[in-house]
C-alpha cells in the first residue's frame, strides 16, 4: 500500500492534507501523534506501527485450511474467494480487503429490503428488575440518534396515502360529499376540511398528513362503523326476539295449565318424603360430622404446637447468635479504632512539640538580638504587657464561652436522653453499633486530614527555617565585626547588663506564660471545633420543647452566662465603649482628677443609653413602610455610638436582656411575630454592613489549619456579601468580638422565636384536629336520632374544619399585621400543614373507628377546603403546603374507593398510594370497614402478598413503627434568612415622637439622613 511510507510520513501529510478541518487536532507532547473529536469526546491516535497494523495480508493456504474445517461457524467465517480474484496475480487480497468486500454485500442487501430498526435500551446500570433511569435512558437515546429522527419525522409528513385510498377509506365519514361526481382531490380536501384538521399538504397523487393526524381519522371511522353496526345488530335482533316471543307466549299459555297441576301434586309428596328424611338425616350428619371434627382438632392442636415450637427455638438460636456476633464486632472495632487513634494522637503531639520548641527558640533568638540595645527593652515590654493582657481577656472570653455551652450542653443532653431512651428500645443494636462506627470513623478521618494538613505547613516551615539559619550565620560574623566596634561603650553597657539579666528573666517568665496560654487556646479551638457541629444540632432540638417551660431560659445575657471565678471584676472592666490602647494598658495607677471626670460622664452616657435602649425595646414602635422602626432605630443608634468597635461592651447583653424580658411579660400572640420581624431585620442590618477586622485575620493566621470559633464568624460574616451583591472593596463598619458575639446570640433569638411560634400554633391546633377526627363518630350518632337534613349533625361536622380555616386566618392577619416577612410565614404555614399531615395520618391508623368509608368522606372535604385556602393565600405564603399531606390525602382517596377487592397491589403501590409503605397500606386495609355502604377491603391475595413482605423486612428494618414522626428541627439556616429577606434602608426611618425628648438620641433628630 505505502511501499516507502513511515509513520513520520503519514502524519506529516495528514497535518498538511488536513489542517483545517475542526475535528482534527495535533498532540502537544508528540509530533508524529493526532487527536479526533469524536461525539463522545477526543480520542489521540499513536501512528508508531500504525502502517505495519494495515499490511494485513491473507495468506490463500490458511483461508483453504480455515474453509475446510468440518466446524461450519469457523468454514462460514472464510469462504472461499471467487475465481476471479483467485486468477489475478498482480492483486493481494487482505483483511481489509474481505472486510469491505462483507460489508458492501451486507449493504447491497439492506438496501434491497425495508429494514426496521430495534433499539436496545439499557434501563439502570444495576441490572436489576423494576428499575428505571430516566436519565441515563434519555442519554442512550440521544446518542443514539433516536431522539433526533423522531424530531425529524414529526417535523415532516410521516403519512402518505392515494387519493383513491383516502377517499374509499375516509369518505364514509362525510357520506353528503359523496354523493355528488367531485374529483378524488377536491373530494379529499373538503373532507380534511370537514373533520377541521390542519397543516396538511395535497399533491398530485398523495395526501400528506402530520403525525398523529391518521389516528385522528381512524378513530373517527371506528365510531361511525361502530355506531352503525350498533343500529343494524339492535334493529335484526329485535325482529327475532319479537317472533320467538309470539310463538313462546302461546306455548306457554298451554304448558302453564298442564305443569301447574303436575307441580301441585309433586309437592304435596315431595313435602311429605322431605319431612321424613330431614329427621334422618339430622342424626346421621351430627354423628359423621362430630367424628371428623374431633380428628381434625386433635390433628391441628398437634401441628400447631410442633411448629410454635421449632420456630421460636429457630428464632431464638438467631438472635442468639446475632447478639454474640454483634459484641465480637464490637470489640474487635473499638479495639482497632483506638489503637489508630493512639498512635495518630501521638504522632500529632510530636510534631506539634517539636514545631513550638523551633518557634519559641526562633522568637529567643529575636529578642535577643533585640535585647543587645537598651533602647528596645522598655518597648518590647511594654508591648509583652500590651499582648499578656491581651491573650488573658481572650483566654477569659473563651473560657466563658465554653463553661456557658458546656452547661447549655449539660442540661439539654439530661432532657434528650430521656427522648433517646424512648427511641432506643425501638432501634436494632447492630444498626446503632454500624452507624456510631462509621461517625467515629469520619472524625478520625477529618483529623487525619487536618494533621496532613499540617505536617505540609510544617515541610514547608522547616524549608523557611533552612534559610534562616543561613542569615543567621551572616549575622553572626556582623556581630562579631560589631562587638570590636562596641569595646568603647563597655563601661555603659555593664550597667545596661544588669537591667537586661532582669527584663531577661522577666521575658522567660512572660514566654513561658505565653506558650502556656497558646496550648490552651489550641485544645480548646481543638474542642470547639468538634463540639460546633453537635451545639448546632442541640441549638435546634433546645428550641423544640414548649414554649412555657423553656421560657424563663430563653436568651442568657452575656454578664450572667460569664459571671463565676472566671470572670472580671467591675474594677477590671474597661468602659462601655473604649477599645484598650497602649497608652491605656500602660497608664500609671494614679489617675488625674480630669481623667475620673471624663469617666464618670461616659458612664452617665452610657447609662443615658442603656435606658434609651430598654425604653425602645419596652414600647410597640410600629412599622413604617413594612420597616421595623425598633430594629432600625437599634441598629442607628449602635452604628452612631460605635459600639461594633469596641472590644469590651455589655450594650449587646442589654439589648438581648431587653428583648428577653419583653417576650416573658407581654402577650405571646403580638410580641412573638413583633419581635420576630424586628429581630430578623436587625440580623440582616447587621449582616450586610459589618465586616470582620484584623483581630479575626490574626487569629486565623495564628491557628492556621485549625477550625476556631473566630475563624469561622469571620468566613460567615464575609460569605453573605457575595451571595447578595455587595463586593469586599465596598465599605463595611468593622466588627469585634462582641459584635460577632452579639450576631450569634440575635440568630438563636430568631431560631427561638420561630420555635416558640410554632409549638404554640401546634398546640392550638391540636385540639382541633382531634375535634375534627372524631367528628363523624358523633355525626353517625346524630343521623340516627334524626335523619332531617338540616339537623345539628351538618351543622357540626362543617363547624370543626371551619374553626381551622378561621384558625389560620387569624394566624395570616397576626403574620401579616407585624409585618413578618413572607420567607418565615411560608416556613410556618408549611410547618403546621406538616403537623396536621402527621396528627390526621396517626390518627387514623391507630384507632379503628376512624379508619371508616364515611370518616373518609368526611376528611376528603375537610382537605378540600384547605386546598380552597392555600390557593386563596397563593403561594407567596403557602409554599408547598399542599405536598406536605401527601400521606392523608393517599390514605383517604384509598379509604374512599368502592372497588378495593380488584385492586392489586401493585395499583395500589404505585398509582393510589405512591408515598406509603407496605406497613402502612396493610395496616390501613386490616382496619377498614365500611359502615356505609357494606363493602370489603382488599382481596385475601393482596394481604397475603403485603404479609410476605413484612416478614422479609422484618429482618432489614431497624424499626417496624408505621406511624409518622414530627419534625422538630428549624427548616431554615442564616444563609436562607440573608437571601429571602431583601435589603431595607433604615435611614427613612423617623424617630417616634414618644422617645424623641431622650437625650442621648438627638442625633437622629438634628442630623435626619
Amino acid at each position: 500500500m505505502f511501499p516507502k511510507s513511515t509513520h513520520k510520513t503519514f502524519s506529516t501529510k495528514l497535518f498538511q492534507n488536513l489542517r483545517t478541518h475542526q475535528r482534527l487536532e495535533k498532540a502537544k507532547f508528540s509530533e508524529t501523534d493526532f487527536t479526533i473529536s469524536h461525539y463522545a469526546g477526543k480520542v489521540t491516535y499513536q501512528t508508531d506501527t500504525f502502517l505495519d497494523k494495515n499490511r494485513d495480508y491473507v495468506v490463500v493456504e490458511h483461508c483453504n485450511l480455515l474453509s475446510s474445517s468440518k466446524c461450519p461457524f469457523v468454514a462460514g467465517l472464510f469462504p472461499s474467494m471467487p475465481e476471479e480474484s483467485s486468477r489475478s496475480s498482480y492483486k493481494f487480497s487482505s483483511v481489509a480487503s474481505r472486510f469491505k468486500q462483507q460489508l458492501q454485500a451486507l449493504m447491497e442487501t439492506l438496501n434491497s429490503t425495508e429494514p426496521h430498526y430495534i433499539r436496545c435500551v439499557k434501563p439502570n446500570s444495576l441490572n436489576r428488575p423494576q428499575k428505571f433511569e430516566n436519565q441515563s435512558i434519555l442519554h442512550q437515546l440521544r446518542c443514539g440518534g433516536v431522539l433526533e429522527a423522531v424530531r425529524i419525522s414529526l417535523a415532516g409528513y410521516p403519512t402518505r396515502r392515494n387519493y383513491s385510498e383516502f377517499v374509499d377509506r375516509f369518505g364514509l365519514l362525510v357520506p353528503e360529499l359523496m354523493d355528488g361526481s367531485f374529483d378524488e382531490r377536491t373530494t379529499t380536501e373538503k373532507i380534511l376540511q370537514k373533520l377541521k384538521l390542519e397543516n396538511f399538504q395535497l399533491g398530485k397523487t398523495k395526501v400528506f398528513l402530520r403525525a398523529g393526524q391518521i389516528g385522528v381519522l381512524d378513530s373517527k371511522r371506528a365510531e361511525v362503523l361502530d355506531s352503525a353496526a350498533k343500529r343494524i345488530q339492535g334493529r335484526f335482533r329485535t325482529f327475532i326476539a319479537r317472533k320467538d316471543f309470539v310463538l313462546i307466549r302461546a306455548a306457554a299459555f298451554a304448558l302453564q295449565a298442564y305443569c301447574r297441576g303436575c307441580h301441585a301434586r309433586s309437592i304435596y309428596v315431595a313435602k311429605r318424603e322431605a319431612a321424613s328424611a330431614l329427621i334422618l338425616q339430622k342424626y346421621v350428619r351430627r354423628w359423621l360430622l362430630r367424628n371428623v371434627y374431633m380428628q381434625l382438632y386433635s390433628a391441628s392442636v398437634l401441628l400447631q404446637s410442633c411448629i410454635r415450637g421449632f420456630s421460636n427455638r429457630q428464632r431464638f438460636l438467631h438472635q442468639k447468635k446475632h447478639r454474640a456476633a454483634t459484641l465480637i464486632q464490637a470489640q474487635w472495632r473499638m479495639c482497632k479504632v483506638r489503637s489508630i487513634y493512639r498512635n495518630r494522637q501521638t504522632s500529632i503531639i510530636a510534631i506539634q512539640c517539636r514545631w513550638r520548641q523551633k518557634l519559641a527558640k526562633r522568637e529567643l533568638r529575636r529578642l535577643r538580638q533585640e535585647a543587645n540595645e537598651a533602647g528596645f527593652l522598655r518597648l518590647a515590654k511594654n508591648k509583652l504587657e500590651k499582648q499578656l493582657e491581651d491573650l488573658t481577656w481572650r483566654l477569659q472570653l473563651e473560657k466563658r464561652l465554653r463553661v456557658s455551652n458546656e452547661e447549655a450542653k449539660s442540661m439539654e443532653i439530661s432532657k434528650l436522653k430521656k427522648a433517646l431512651e424512648t427511641l432506643n428500645l425501638e432501634l436494632d443494636a447492630a444498626k446503632l453499633v454500624t452507624v456510631n462506627e462509621c461517625n467515629k470513623n469520619a472524625v478520625l478521618q477529618n483529623q487525619l486530614d487536618l494533621s496532613c494538613k499540617e505536617k505540609s505547613a510544617l515541610q514547608r516551615e522547616l524549608i523557611g527555617m533552612a534559610e534562616l539559619r543561613k542569615e543567621n550565620a551572616f549575622l553572626k560574623n556582623s556581630l562579631e565585626s560589631l562587638e570590636k566596634k562596641n569595646s568603647e561603650l563597655a563601661l555603659e553597657l555593664i550597667k545596661s547588663q544588669k537591667d537586661r539579666n532582669d527584663t531577661l528573666e522577666k521575658l522567660q517568665e512572660v514566654e513561658r506564660k505565653c506558650f502556656q496560654f497558646q496550648q490552651n487556646l489550641q485544645s480548646l479551638e481543638e474542642k470547639l471545633s468538634s463540639l460546633e457541629d453537635e451545639n448546632h444540632v442541640l441549638r435546634q432540638k433546645a428550641l423544640t420543647p414548649s414554649p412555657k417551660s423553656n421560657r424563663p431560659g430563653f436568651v442568657k445575657s452575656f454578664s450572667e452566662k460569664y459571671t463565676g471565678p472566671l470572670a472580671l471584676t467591675q474594677s477590671d472592666r474597661k468602659p462601655v465603649f473604649e477599645s484598650p490602647t497602649p497608652t491605656k494598658l500602660i497608664a500609671p495607677l494614679s489617675i488625674t482628677l480630669s481623667e475620673s471626670r471624663r469617666s464618670k460622664f461616659a458612664i452617665e452616657r452610657h447609662q443615658e443609653n442603656h435606658e434609651f435602649l430598654s425604653s425602645c425595646i419596652q414600647a410597640d414602635l410600629g412599622f413604617k413602610e413594612g420597616k421595623p422602626v425598633a430594629a432600625c432605630i437599634i441598629y442607628k443608634c449602635l452604628l452612631h455610638w460605635r459600639a461594633f468597635e469596641s472590644e469590651r461592651t455589655a450594650i449587646f447583653d442589654h439589648i438581648i436582656e431587653g428583648i428577653n424580658e419583653v417576650l416573658k411579660v407581654g402577650d405571646e400572640n403580638i410580641a412573638l411575630p413583633y419581635w420576630l420581624s424586628n429581630a430578623s431585620a436587625l440580623l440582616c442590618l447587621l449582616q450586610r454592613n459589618l465586616r470582620s477586622n484584623g483581630f479575626l485575620t490574626t487569629i486565623s493566621q495564628r491557628s492556621a489549619g485549625s477550625s476556631g470559633v473566630t475563624a469561622r464568624v469571620g468566613q460567615s460574616l464575609k460569605s453573605p456579601f457575595k451571595y447578595i451583591g455587595f463586593d469586599d472593596s465596598m465599605s463595611h463598619v468593622e466588627a469585634r468580638y462582641p459584635a460577632i458575639l452579639f450576631k450569634q446570640q440575635l440568630t438563636a433569638c430568631v431560631e427561638k422565636i420561630f420555635g416558640l411560634i410554632r409549638d404554640n400554633l401546634k398546640k392550638e391546633i391540636s385540639p382541633l384536629l382531634g375535634s375534627c377526627i372524631q367528628a363523624p363518630k358523633t355525626v353517625r350518632h346524630a343521623g340516627k336520632l334524626s335523619r332531617s337534613p338540616r339537623g345539628l349533625p351538618q351543622q357540626s361536622q362543617s363547624s370543626q374544619w371551619d374553626s381551622i380555616i378561621k384558625f389560620l386566618d387569624s394566624l395570616m392577619d397576626r403574620l401579616r399585621g407585624n409585618h413578618v416577612p413572607s420567607f418565615f410565614i411560608r416556613k410556618l404555614i408549611t410547618q403546621v400543614f406538616s403537623f396536621i399531615n402527621i396528627s390526621l395520618f396517626n390518627s387514623l391508623l391507630l384507632r379503628r373507628e376512624c379508619c371508616t368509608f364515611s370518616n373518609g368522606e368526611y376528611v376528603k372535604s375537610g382537605l378540600a377546603d384547605l386546598e380552597k385556602w392555600i390557593a386563596s393565600v397563593t403561594e407567596e405564603f403557602a409554599g408547598t403546603s399542599w405536598h406536605e399531606l401527601n400521606y392523608i390525602r393517599q390514605a383517604v382517596g384509598f379509604l374512599v374507593i368502592h372497588q378495593k377487592r380488584k385492586k392489586s397491589l401493585e395499583e395500589i403501590m404505585q398509582d393510589l398510594c405512591p408515598a406509603l409503605t407496605v406497613r402502612q397500606i396493610y395496616r390501613i386495609s386490616t382496619m377498614y370497614w365500611d359502615d356505609k355502604y357494606g363493602t370489603q377491603s382488599v382481596s385475601n391475595e393482596v394481604v397475603a402478598q403485603m404479609r410476605e413482605m413484612l416478614n422479609k423486612d422484618n429482618q432489614n428494618l431497624t424499626s417496624n413503627s408505621f406511624l409518622l414522626d414530627d419534625d422538630l428541627s428549624i427548616p431554615f439556616s442564616t444563609e436562607d434568612i440573608y437571601m429571602a429577606i431583601p435589603a431595607m434602608d433604615p435611614s427613612d426611618v423617623e424617630l417616634p415622637p414618644l422617645l424623641s425628648e431622650h437625650p442621648s438620641v438627638q442625633f437622629l433628630i438634628i442630623h435626619p439622613k
